[in-house]
């Protein structure tokens, strides 16, 4: 069985065997015909709450929060569709746009000028997001379960908020997009390492497609209810990273509305877990780094048996990445069992640690196998990872029941009945 495995930019072909092999993939869903106007229509005839023209009056200042370049939000489209609704009420040099990196490193010229375009780089001002600058900060209070909350200064003193992502199951937050463009996005680093301390990540409730009861998104969601959002645009997309259907208004209506979309088409319920389950990061940009690629990893730990291997393909041209703390909390300890135990441990939550707590309890679960192009067997060695350079001779070896996600946290299989 030949299966296409979402793989950097150009996709990764592997033969697995065809009286073993199950292939989950998300509900193939065709892109709207005129992307622009289904941007429009959303702009325009939103889920709640008036159109977007109406929440704005002359004069005053507007603020954009964008998706960092980790992520494929069709910037280049939905940056324009607000620009030109915004068009002979607003002055572009009143406009900023923020990328909401969280704790991410900033974006360069060139790849501002990738995610949005030309046009818009040299019209609008555009900043990437500080999370260690106290200076860009505004403290705004103690939020959700006391959580302390500083958000970026540009976006609070702006008369008009603007969120503007895409939606799709998340592994500890539930669902991305909405709120999540506010904080983490947007927030001091004390206030992510309080949204992603060990104990909401350990949660059983931080996990995909859960909102509702998840101490993350539930504290997600009061910071941007308590700190105010004018509008919110979210946009559902298929593989193509083509937009499906585009979602606009208040904001936690307007997310509701985007998440249910997400989840038909993302969410699979599988009848037992399997003893192999071959996963992605869902390729570029996704698949930029191993940090990143923890999602693809724990989509497959939903359903690989204990005990099972995961062999997950992630190209990782960021490497680890080398900013950020990531890697040397991932290398600190002996195993994935001690790295577990010590973050359980810990008083204090240092920058990356949720994801590196995440990766830990996956491997306390199951093998995992990586097959990369920037990373060496030395590197993944020190994170308590093998390497394979041909997954498919790799599967071969391993008995039993093989499952793929081609598309990696695209597509989020689940133990009917759990």
């Amino acid at each position: 069985m030949r299966v296409d495995l979402a793989y950097g930019a150009g996709g990764l072909v592997v033969d697995l065997p065809d009286d073993r092999t199950t292939v989950i993939a998300p509900v193939a869903r065709p892109a709207v015909t005129d992307e622009a106007a289904e941007l429009r229509r959303a702009l325009r005839e939103p889920v709640a709450g008036p159109p977007l023209r109406e929440r704005v009056r002359p004069g005053q200042t507007v603020a954009i929060s964008a998706c960092d370049g980790t992520r494929p939000q069709p910037r280049h489209l939905m940056i324009p569709a607000i620009l030109a609704e915004l068009d002979g009420i607003t002055d572009l040099g009143d406009v900023v746009i923020l990328v909401a990196t969280g704790t991410h490193r900033g974006n360069t010229d060139a790849e501002l000028r990738a995610m949005f375009g030309d046009q818009v780089v040299d019209a609008v001002r555009i900043v990437n997001h500080d999370a260690r600058d106290a200076s860009s900060l505004r403290w705004m209070g103690r939020h959700g379960k006391d959580v302390p909350v500083w958000l970026n200064r540009e976006w609070t003193d702006a008369d008009v908020r603007i969120t503007t992502g895409f939606v799709e199951p998340h592994f500890f937050a539930g669902f991305s997009g909405g709120p999540k463009l506010v904080a983490p996005g947007l927030a001091a680093l004390e206030t992510v390492l309080t949204l992603h301390d060990a104990a909401r990540i350990g949660d059983r409730r931080a996990t995909w497609g859960v909102i509702q009861g998840n101490p993350v998104h539930d504290d997600v969601r009061a910071i941007a209810a308590a700190t105010g959002v004018t509008f919110a645009l979210d946009v559902v997309l298929n593989r193509e990273q083509r937009i499906v259907q585009a979602f606009g208004g208040d904001l936690l209506p307007m997310h509701a509305a985007a998440t249910a979309a997400a989840r038909a088409a993302a969410m699979r319920p599988v009848r037992e877990p399997f003893d192999v389950v071959v996963t992605t990061n869902a390729g570029f940009p996704l698949d930029q780094n191993l940090y990143q690629s923890v999602k693809g990893m724990s989509a497959a730990a939903q359903v690989v048996k204990p005990g099972g291997t995961i062999v997950c393909a992630a190209e990782c041209r960021d490497g680890f990445p080398d900013h950020g703390s990531y890697r040397d909390v991932l290398t600190s300890a002996a195993s994935p069992e001690a790295l577990f135990e010590e973050i359980s441990r810990r008083t204090e939550t240092v920058p990356d640690q949720w994801q590196v707590q995440i990766q830990a309890r996956i491997q306390r679960h199951a093998r995992v196998v990586m097959h990369t192009s920037f990373l060496g067997d030395a590197d993944l060695a020190a994170a308590h990872l093998e390497q394979t350079g041909d997954i498919a001779a790799t599967v071969r070896a391993l008995p039993g029941r093989v499952c793929v996600l081609p598309e990696g946290p695209m597509t989020i299989p689940y133990l009917a009945g759990e």
